[in-house]
């Protein structure tokens, strides 16, 4: 179907702002010009309790994380991972998001303010999602309870880390992982498949901009083909958490998606996948564009039909 009148009005309101594409502006104007979307989410729903906390890591490095506690007692606890290219993204960018999260699924949600490129470029941003899970699991009983399920989730970059997370926990025993969320995640360096070539996906986000992304997170071309990098590149995906997996039609990370959802589904996990049609990259967490309530209500039944699960 066409892209959806919603996202074609915000990609004419980018245009007529004079917003430069992502591939031509640097770091720091790229950051700005996100920050300046913020007032657009409005603040969202009110949670019982906001905790920010700082996460060290063996290496001596450290990251802030935030922590909303919703109303009531918590049935989980969301890691959610934020997009960005791995070189974008703040904690106020999230909050909205996160508030949401938290009040539509009753579940404690845990926003890590990862190191981002190309200031800490690979694999800073992986051993901080990976150290935010393990703070998690050390936290648990005080965030929902001893026994509450943990679900790591994220967009973008973050459906990245979120997928990265994944095998790490399983490589390394733990901290066990109920459910992972991959929103149009990145799980490949491969500039040159249909979904990236096709100009109709040349949107705000396109092939330049993700080859931008990439040259700033991860400049050695070698590390690009490494799980934590390219999570499609793994081996072997059997034993993973299952998986709620969406991509958008009009998307150059689309193929790379479907990709890895099917690669799960033949090892052996369980995947629900959707193709949202008539979006771009992005509805997810574009809070003023349609789209993510929709989503957000398909995480809500993922997360009762895993307690569901476990309760048996």
């Amino acid at each position: 179907m066409p892209l959806s009148a919603a996202n074609t009005e915000f990609l004419t309101q980018m245009a007529e702002a004079g917003a430069k594409p992502i591939e031509e502006s640097t770091p720091e104007e790229v950051r700005a010009l996100v920050a300046g979307l913020v007032d657009l989410y409005g603040t969202g729903p009110e949670v019982a309790r906001v905790e920010d906390h700082t996460v060290a890591n063996a290496d001596g490095s450290t990251f802030d994380l935030r922590v909303l506690v919703p109303n009531g007692t918590p049935a989980g606890v969301i890691i959610y991972y934020h997009g960005g290219g791995w070189v974008i993204g703040a904690l106020p960018e999230f909050d909205t998001l996160g508030r949401k999260l938290a009040d539509r699924t009753n579940c404690t949600v845990v926003l890590p303010d990862y190191r981002l490129a190309p200031e800490h470029r690979y694999p800073a941003a992986v051993d901080d999602a990976y150290a935010a899970l393990q703070w998690v699991s050390d936290n648990l009983e005080s965030l929902a309870g001893a026994a509450a399920p943990i679900v790591v989730a994220g967009d973008s970059a973050g459906g990245n880390l979120a997928a990265v997370v994944a095998l790490r926990s399983r490589e390394r025993g733990g901290p066990q992982i109920a459910l992972q969320v991959l929103v149009y995640p990145v799980t490949d360096a491969n500039f040159d498949n249909d979904s990236y070539v096709d100009p109709e996906n040349q949107l705000m986000l396109n092939r330049q901009s993700m080859i931008w992304f990439w040259d700033h997170y991860a400049p050695d071309a070698a590390h690009r083909s490494e799980p934590d990098a390219s999570p499609l590149k793994a081996t072997d995906l059997s034993g993973l958490p299952p998986a709620l997996v969406f991509t958008a039609e009009y998307d150059v990370l689309r193929d790379e998606g479907e990709a890895y959802a099917a690669r799960l589904e033949q090892a052996g996990v369980h995947v629900d996948h959707t193709r949202v049609e008539g979006q771009m990259h992005g509805f997810f967490t574009l809070l003023m564009v349609p789209g993510h309530d929709e989503a957000i209500d398909r995480i809500v039944t993922a997360i009762d039909n895993t307690r569901a699960t476990r309760a048996v």
